[in-house]
């Protein structure tokens, strides 16, 4: 069964902040089809800039947000029962290497590593991904490219990519931008006025500077636009700031008194 590329194409620009030379180095790895490893902390617009890159250069995208119970199956896909005996519904990797997509593993290391295996063929000069359970070899399309992303500040013994993996891809560092473009998302992404938004950025430096010592991780671009959007909506500011900066991050005592005093010393 064939299948409509164009559900999968972005007809809208993403908006994305340019910080460095990025998109040239993303736009000559799409140019020789080398895959793409992005690291970076939770909320730093990695998913973004890929969601940018595949609407600038006008390629389908197929986003899978991978995790622990992932099968390899999950990827490549399966027989299934119907009213006229068995089918195969090809998986999204599948359907990438077939249609010429830009195929996203988002949070690849909480994949299992024996599923991410699968991946290796796609990587290198074979560009082909082995459908054992169907006995077909599947050549992908010139247009197929992989991207994965991870969390470094989450790695550890048990997740964490195998260097065999790690050494298939090209690699981009994100983090989260300096304050000014920083500021300029959160007032472009929520509508808010820049002052306010500089002050989220603020608070989000002091959580950063928590973490690890109390925090397991910092305050994410993504949540001072979720802040800045009630703040929009008509919600107090500090409030606002206590729901979407405080409340999801962490449960210690200690930690949400220093930043809620932060929030309080920011906005008066």
């Amino acid at each position: 069964m064939s299948v409509d590329k164009d559900q999968y194409i972005i007809t809208k620009e993403p908006f994305y902040e340019v910080q460095g030379n990025e998109v040239a180095l993303y736009e000559a790895a799409y140019e020789s089809r080398l895959p793409v490893m992005i690291k970076g902390p939770t909320g730093c617009g990695k998913s973004r800039f890929i969601e940018h890159m595949a609407w600038k250069l006008g390629k389908p995208l197929i986003t899978v947000a991978c995790n622990e119970d992932m099968t390899a199956s999950d990827l490549v896909g399966r027989y299934l029962l119907d009213a006229n005996g068995t089918r195969w519904l090809d998986g999204p990797l599948t359907t990438a290497a077939r249609i010429g997509a830009i195929c996203y593993l988002d949070e690849i290391v909480e994949a299992r590593q024996d599923t991410t295996v699968i991946i290796h063929p796609l990587t290198d000069h074979r560009r082909t991904l082995p459908l054992d359970k169907k006995g077909e070899l599947i050549e992908a399309h010139s247009d197929f490219q992989l991207v994965i992303s991870y969390n470094p500040g989450y790695q550890s013994l048990m997740k964490d990519l195998k260097q065999s993996t790690k050494q298939r891809f090209t690699g981009l560092d994100f983090d989260y931008p300096d304050t000014k473009v920083e500021a300029s998302i959160v007032t472009k992404e929520a509508g808010i006025d820049e002052a306010t938004a500089t002050k989220l950025v603020k608070i989000a430096h002091t959580a950063r500077h928590l973490k690890g010592h109390g925090l397991d991780e910092g305050i994410s671009t993504r949540l001072l636009v979720y802040a800045a959007t009630l703040i929009n909506k008509g919600i107090e500011a500090k409030a606002a700031c206590k729901m979407a900066l405080v409340t999801p991050i962490t449960d210690d005592k200690d930690i949400r008194s220093t930043l809620v005093h932060s929030i309080d010393t920011i906005f008066g």
